[in-house]
């Protein structure tokens, strides 16, 4: 079962991914508008919208949020780490 701190460290971890998914999906959305000129695909199962555009809102979407979740969770890793002198227990290396 998981301690005190795992727990707490997990709670901290994902709001720190929600948080990072949030603000990169702002920014893409964005700069999707300012590179292309138009809003980003409300539905990109639609067959209104190009598949072209379909795919590339994906990607972008896909690939940005899921960056910007890692560099989140990274940094609540090392917060934690600072503030408790160790890593969460699953990320300790046995060695």
């Amino acid at each position: 079962m998981a301690d005190k701190g795992d727990i707490g460290f997990r709670v901290m971890a994902g709001a720190a991914a929600f948080a990072g998914g949030f603000v990169a999906k702002k920014a893409i959305t964005l700069a999707w508008k300012k590179t292309t000129g138009k809003e980003p695909p409300t539905n990109p199962e639609s067959p209104d919208v190009a598949l072209s555009e379909a795919i590339g809102w994906a990607v972008v979407v896909g690939v940005g949020v899921e960056i910007a979740r890692l560099v989140a969770t990274r940094a609540a890793v090392h917060q934690w780490a600072k503030g408790t002198g160790e890593l969460p227990s699953h990320l300790k290396v046995d060695v």
